[in-house]
Parts: structure tokens; C-alpha cells; sequence
């Protein structure tokens, strides 16, 4: 880390706050949020004051706060640790809104990389949606996951991943896919922690008989995208439904095996696309039967993701329509399951 007498460099306070150099400056342009001491004059040294308000600046921004209050609140901090070491005037701070600081390049339009959900087109969301696409546009992972843990534990499983997961997700491909490539280590990178908690979530939760009869998970052979099925296995965690999930592209002869060995309660066949949907490995799965003679039983198949057409379903399956329908249909099977928590934004 570049330290002189003076204090800490730009490049090497972003660096202990996981954020760019960009992020730093911008915020000492738009709000106010500069280090109080120049060597010469000219070049940017932070103090310790001065990064323990970056610090604050960057919990608030990540949990949803709107920047320019954000910004006021972090002076405050720096002005409570360390009153001796307060520049003659106070930077000022502009109200959203304001003009530009004199002399910075103006602060950018409402959504814009220092707006309110860090440049990514999101709408009308919750406050932690946004604190999720800013830490996300940061490529902040500590304050993604810590963010992201916070809203599963606060509004539950569903709320967490229907408000502030999926929209986050929808924006940052949307921002993706309309700037030819750029945005995509922020996808990567937002997609892993978003992944990490709901695993964390997925095992965390125990309850069910160890011989339950578990609800297997899989995506259709070519078919990727596993985050909604960890999703899935996440909210039935949460209700102490047992699951077994086999992830990614599972070959069609493997997805039946699994099924016919662990004697599944229900099996939910996840399709990104209509090119995965494969509705004769649906029914075979539908059709594998299990247990004593006599008294032989088949799983509830659910068809999950927009792959499947509306009339896929057929005998002994299912096609609910998002995940609170599919956790519903499936913790209907057990009649241990708890009940859907109720979450606090209800």
C-alpha cells in the first residue's frame, strides 16, 4: 500500500475498499467526498478520518441508501473521529438533484454510475435492489453478499429472490446485451454470490426426517442456468423439505437413474429455453415407478423455467408458473413442511 506521512493514496484506499479509483473520485466530485489534506496541494492522500468515511459511504450506498444522503451521513463520521483534523470549510455536499460541485464533471443523470442503481435500468424497486446493483457495478463482493444475506435473513427466501435477486440479474444482462460485452464480470461476479448464498441458504436448513423421500432437482440435458433451481432448493430448505440437486445438464439416461434410485416425492425439470424442453424425457420421468409390488408410486413432475410450453403438462405433471407456486406445490407432498415464513415487508 502506497503511504507517505501524509496518508494513503487514491489507488491504494480503493483497493483496501475493494472499489476503483473512478468510484472514489466521483464521489469526491459529486458529493463532496474528498480527503481533507493534498500533498502539495494538488495530490489526493487519505487520511485515517478520511477512509473510515469511504468506509461508511460504501455501507450505506451497498444497503440502498441514495448517494447524496449517503454522503452526508459519512462527513458526519469523519467529523466525529477526528474534529482536530477538519479542513477550514467543510466540503459541501450537493442535494440530488443540485448542481455539480465547481470544478467536477457534473454529477450524472438519475441511473447513471453514480445514481441510484450504479447505471444498470432498473425501475421501480426496492432499496436493496439498487444497494445490490451498485455493489454489483463496484464488483464490491463483500457488500453483495453481505447485502444479500441480510435480505434472505430480513424478507425471507421468495421476497428475497423475487425483489432483489432476479431484478438485479434481469438488469445487469439487460445492461449486458446493449453494450456490446461490457457489464459481463459484473454478471459473473453478481451471478456467483448470488449462487453462494442461496447454497448457504440450501443446507443451512435442517428439520425433515433423514428417510424422507427428497424432491430431486435438474436442469434438461444443453439446459445451464441452475440459479433458479438453487432457488427452488433454498425455499425448500427453508420449509425442511428434503432435496437432492444434480445441477447443470443432467444426460437424459443419468436423470433417470437418479430418479429410480433415490424414489423421489416430486422431480422438477428446469428449461431456460424451448430448445432444452425436452417433453419425452418429461414423461418418462413421470412414468418411473418405485417401491414395493403392489404398492408402486411415480413422482409429481413440476416443468419449471419459460422453455416449457403451457400445454407441456400433462398427466402427473405440473407447470407452476414461478417459484412460490412451484414451493407451495411441492411442500403440499409433505405434511411435516413448515410453513411459508412471513417475512417482514408483508
Amino acid at each position: 500500500m502506497s503511504e507517505t506521512g501524509l496518508g494513503v493514496t487514491t489507488g491504494a484506499v480503493a483497493r483496501r475498499l475493494g472499489v476503483s479509483p473512478t468510484t472514489v473520485r466521483s464521489w469526491e466530485q459529486r458529493y463532496g467526498i474528498g480527503p481533507e489534506v493534498r500533498e502539495g496541494g494538488r495530490h489526493r492522500r487519505w487520511t485515517p478520518g478520511d477512509i473510515a468515511m469511504l468506509e461508511e459511504m460504501c455501507r450505506l450506498t451497498s444497503s440502498g441508501i441514495p448517494p447524496a444522503e449517503a454522503a452526508r451521513a459519512a462527513l458526519a463520521v469523519r467529523s466525529r473521529l477526528a474534529p482536530e483534523a477538519r479542513a477550514a470549510s467543510s466540503p459541501r455536499v450537493p442535494q440530488e438533484g443540485a448542481e455539480p460541485l465547481p470544478g467536477g464533471r457534473g454529477r450524472s443523470p438519475r441511473g447513471g454510475p453514480g445514481g441510484p442503481g450504479g447505471g444498470l435500468p432498473l425501475g421501480e424497486v426496492r432499496q436493496e435492489c439498487r444497494g445490490l446493483a451498485r455493489a454489483a457495478v463496484r464488483l464490491d463482493g463483500a457488500a453483495m453478499d453481505a447485502l444479500l444475506r441480510q435480505t434472505v435473513e430480513a424478507h425471507g427466501l421468495v421476497v428475497a429472490w423475487e425483489e432483489v435477486m432476479v431484478p438485479t440479474l434481469h438488469a445487469v444482462g439487460r445492461k449486458w446485451e446493449s453494450t456490446d460485452d461490457r457489464y459481463v464480470e459484473v454478471e459473473h461476479l453478481l451471478s456467483w454470490h448470488v449462487s453462494t448464498v442461496l447454497r448457504r441458504a440450501a443446507v443451512s436448513e435442517r428439520g425433515m426426517p433423514a428417510h424422507a423421500a427428497p424432491v430431486v432437482l435438474a436442469c434438461l440435458p444443453g439446459e445451464q442456468h441452475t440459479l433458479p433451481l438453487e432457488a427452488l432448493a433454498a425455499g425448500l430448505a427453508e420449509r425442511g423439505v428434503p432435496t437432492r440437486m444434480f445441477g447443470a445438464a443432467v444426460p437424459a439416461e443419468a436423470l433417470r437413474a437418479a430418479v429410480a434410485r433415490s424414489g423421489p416425492m416430486a422431480v422438477v425439470l428446469w428449461s431456460q429455453s424451448r430448445s432444452t424442453a425436452d417433453s419425452v424425457l418429461a414423461r418418462q420421468v413421470a412414468s418411473t415407478a418405485f417401491g414395493l409390488k403392489g404398492a408402486r408410486t411415480a413422482p409429481l413432475v413440476l416443468l419449471a423455467g419459460p422453455g416449457w410450453s403451457v400445454r407441456a403438462a400433462v398427466g402427473g405433471m405440473r407447470r407452476p408458473r414461478g417459484l412460490r407456486e412451484a414451493l407451495d406445490a411441492v411442500s403440499a407432498l409433505y405434511p411435516d413442511a413448515r410453513a411459508e415464513p412471513v417475512s417482514s415487508s408483508r
